[in-house]
C-alpha cells in the first residue's frame, strides 16, 4: 500500500475507547526521542494516568543530534536540557520522572540489533513488567527516521517477552514520506479520541522548547519542528497501528 493511502487509512481507523485499545492493564511508551511521547502518545497518556493507570515511557536516544553545531549546548548539556524537557512535559500529562527512563542511545544511530537494542530491548520489558503493562506503543516502522525504525525494531526484540502484551506503533515523521512509498498492507488497530486532552498535550509539546523555540540561539541550521507539524498531531485524534503478534 502507498504511504498516502496508508496514512489516510490510518486518519480513519475506528474509534475505540482506553480499554478497547490497551485492555486494562498498564501502558509502555517508547520514544525515539524526547518530544516523541508527547507528539505521538501526548494525549494516550493523559487519559490513561486520568484513568488510573500506569504509564511508563522508555526514551531510547539521547537526542544530542538535534544541534550539533552549538557552542552554548554541547552535547552533554544539550542532553540534560532535553531530559528536563521530557520530565517537564510527561509531568503536565500526569507522570513523575520516576516513570520515565533514559536509555541515551545516540542520537541518529540507535541501532536496530545486536547487544545495545537488546539491552534496549530488555529495558522495554522491565518497564513492562514494572508497570503491568497490557500495551506498548512505538514509533511507526516506516517512518522515516533511522532511530524510529530502530525503536520499533527494538520493541519487536522484546515483544516475546511481554507474552500477552498489545502492540501498536504511531506514526510521527510519516507525513513526510513520498506518497509513492511503499509501506505493506492497510493499517488496522483505532484511534482514539484525545480532544479532552488536547490543552495539555499542546502543553506538553511546548515544553521541548529546545525543539520548538529558539532556545538554542547559536545553531541557525538546528532542529526545529514545524508549527504545521506540531498542528497535525495535536489533533482531536491519535492514531495507533496494531501490530500482528
Amino acid at each position: 500500500m502507498r504511504a498516502d493511502a496508508f496514512l489516510a487509512a490510518a486518519d480513519a481507523l475506528p474509534l475505540g475507547s482506553l480499554d478497547a485499545l490497551a485492555g486494562t492493564g498498564g501502558l509502555v511508551v517508547v520514544a525515539p526521542h524526547p518530544d516523541d511521547e508527547s507528539l505521538g502518545c501526548g494525549g494516550l497518556i493523559a487519559a490513561a494516568r486520568a484513568a488510573g493507570r500506569r504509564v511508563h515511557l522508555v526514551v531510547i536516544s539521547d537526542g544530542c543530534g538535534s544541534h550539533t553545531h552549538s557552542a552554548l549546548y554541547p552535547p552533554e548539556k544539550l542532553r540534560t536540557l532535553r531530559e528536563a524537557e521530557t520530565v517537564r512535559a510527561v509531568t503536565l500529562l500526569g507522570l513523575s520522572a520516576d516513570d520515565v527512563t533514559f536509555l541515551r542511545l545516540p542520537d541518529a544511530h540507535v541501532p536496530s540489533n545486536g547487544p545495545d537494542a537488546e539491552a534496549a530491548a530488555r529495558a522495554v520489558e522491565r518497564a513492562a513488567t514494572a508497570c503491568g503493562a497490557s500495551a506498548a506503543f512505538v514509533t511507526w516502522r516506516h517512518d522515516p527516521h533511522c532511530d524510529h525504525k530502530a525503536a520499533a525494531a527494538i520493541v519487536s526484540l522484546a515483544r516475546p517477552a511481554m507474552p500477552g502484551v498489545r502492540i501498536y506503533e504511531y506514526p510521527v515523521w510519516g507525513w513526510t514520506l513520498p506518497p509513492e512509498t511503499e509501506v505493506g498492507p492497510e493499517p488496522t488497530g483505532l484511534r482514539l479520541d484525545v480532544s479532552a486532552y488536547r490543552a495539555i498535550k499542546a502543553r506538553a509539546v511546548a515544553a521541548h522548547e529546545s525543539q520548538t523555540t529558539d532556545l538554542i540561539s547559536d545553531d541557525p541550521g538546528g532542529f526545529r519542528l514545524e508549527p504545521a507539524m506540531i498542528e497535525r498531531l495535536c489533533g482531536p485524534f491519535e492514531r495507533f497501528v496494531a501490530v500482528p503478534a
